[in-house]
């Protein structure tokens, strides 16, 4: 059995070998992990699927490769080992992952348009694979057969049916104006003319953010809009409540808290719950609230999805990010975890810093940044206090806000930061 790369979720069809866990003469189990794959901004494990023995290792660590691509040989008992070792056999049930295994778009389309190796009638298959070929209007010619000689058998029917309608769902063409723009002419500077230098490869995660960054940049027409709201209430209540939190496996955290203030600026102001779908023109609202929270991890930026945040409990709320937060710095979220995000939130307070201009996490159409809240002199009702005073930013696609959304979407959001009350906190 030829095991190769599966779709490890939507928008994953390609990562590195970040870790190998078997070598050629190992045995393993069905669902058993052999290798590990750094893909997108995710480290995920591949399983095997089936039992067997490894006969062949095709890949080593550090090797980029991409869904369908030859990763193992597996040698396995029965039936399966006899359509290893090139007995003209039908693949055994075992190994249903050969059935739905794409190939990247230029491989597919290749082989959809060249002819196999022979013409339709002198191809090998069996009468039955000829007859739904035919009832399927499917000239055998073009269909590669996996068994000795070339032989086509169903599953192979099957893949060449997938690889067709793949071709028939590829992405559209790019928008003109966006086909029309000039390319950019990479040069690479020798910067050693000039004195020592240590170059270090681009992690794949990296690579990712720096592809991420650069479009959501040069595709979204970028707004920032600053204020700083009052936290003083809350970090009373912070300290008061702080320790029921921990008791509960929790922590009452400025993120926790703006998790929640967000989701009310958001029921007010739905369209910056919302997205753009480029294809058709219309503006998506979503009715449903999964914040994305932005990790720094070793690697670089990750930013993990919570879901449903206004069906949740503060005292919820805390102990699942306070979980998430972990997985990801241990690289061992899942891409399901950071997809279907409607809004993300930076809090840059831990670290330092004040005012910043975070970039859209595409296809959202805001993001809110937050600094380190400041104690500083206030004037209240014509007298100067002392308040902790939190720099926000927001940051929109000026395609879909206008300037007045955001300035009212700030004020909400502004008061409700400096108006939570201890029933909001209390557990």
């Amino acid at each position: 059995m030829d095991v190769r790369l599966p779709r490890l979720g939507e928008g994953a069809d390609s990562g590195t070998v970040a870790g190998i866990f078997v070598k050629e003469g190992d045995r393993v189990k069905k669902d058993q992990p052999v290798l590990e794959l750094e893909s997108d901004k995710a480290v995920a494990s591949i399983p095997s699927p089936a039992a067997g023995t490894i006969s062949k290792i095709h890949v080593k660590e550090g090797d980029e490769i991409k869904v369908g691509q030859l990763i193992l040989s597996l040698e396995g008992d029965g039936a399966t080992a006899q359509s290893v070792t090139g007995q003209q056999t039908q693949p055994v049930e075992a190994a249903p992952a050969e059935e739905v295994m794409p190939e990247p778009a230029e491989t597919i389309e290749q082989e959809a348009a060249e002819p196999a190796q022979s013409a339709g009638v002198g191809q090998p298959a069996s009468p039955s694979v000829r007859k739904l070929a035919r009832e399927l209007g499917i000239d055998l010619s073009k269909v590669k057969g996996s068994e000795r000689g070339g032989r086509i058998v169903l599953e192979d029917l099957k893949r060449y049916v997938l690889r067709l309608q793949q071709l028939a769902f590829q992405p559209k063409a790019a928008p003109r104006e966006q086909a029309s723009a000039p390319k950019a002419v990479l040069e690479s500077i020798d910067f050693s003319k000039w004195g020592p230098v240590v170059k270090k490869r681009m992690s794949t995660l990296r690579r990712t953010i720096r592809s991420k960054m650069v479009t959501s940049w040069t595709t979204i027409p970028h707004i920032t809009q600053f204020d700083e709201a009052d936290i003083t209430q809350f970090m009373a209540l912070r300290k008061k409540y702080a320790g029921t939190y921990e008791k509960k496996g929790g922590r009452l955290t400025l993120t926790v808290f703006a998790l929640k203030t967000v989701v009310q600026a958001l029921k007010k102001h739905p369209i910056f719950n919302a997205s753009i779908d480029e294809v058709t023109d219309e503006i998506v609202f979503k009715e449903y609230f999964h914040v994305g929270i932005a990790v720094d991890t070793e690697e670089g930026l990750i930013v993990p999805v919570v879901r449903d945040v206004d069906k949740k409990t503060m005292l919820e709320l805390s102990i699942e990010l306070q979980e998430l937060a972990e997985k990801t710095r241990r690289r061992k979220v899942s891409l399901e975890e950071m997809q279907g995000g409607t809004f993300t939130i930076s809090n840059q307070g831990g670290i330092g810093g004040a005012h910043f201009t975070p970039i859209i996490n595409k296809p959202e159409v805001a993001i809110l940044g937050m600094g380190r809240g400041v104690l500083k002199p206030v004037v209240v009702k014509s007298k100067t206090v002392q308040r902790t005073m939190l720099p926000v930013c927001l940051s929109y696609d000026h395609r879909v806000v206008d300037g007045a959304d955001a300035a009212r979407f700030m004020v909400d959001l502004v008061e409700a930061f400096g108006g939570v009350k201890d029933a909001d906190v209390k557990i």
